[in-house]
């Protein structure tokens, strides 16, 4: 698992209130693990504070997915260095 993958699993569990055994690599954020809308903007900031990233809203619909999410932020901090 990626360094990114488990960060991503980190902070769904925090901000879900999920083990995070539970949390598979292509589980959906929504669909599968319970995300609500309120959730999902939630997620975002956990996602940027755990990865040190900045986001702009367009960049959400990326973020549908543990691995989905994973591959957007691995390109987002392949582009920073």
């Amino acid at each position: 698992m990626s360094d990114t993958m488990q960060k991503i699993k980190e902070a769904t569990a925090e901000v879900l209130k999920i083990d995070i055994g539970t949390i598979g690599d292509t589980a959906k954020f929504v669909d599968d693990l319970g995300a609500e809308s309120v959730q999902q903007v939630e997620l975002v900031a956990a996602f940027e504070r755990a990865c040190g990233i900045e986001m702009d809203e367009d960049d959400w619909v990326n973020l549908t997915s543990v691995d989905g999410a994973t591959a957007f932020i691995d390109s987002l901090l392949a582009k920073q260095s």
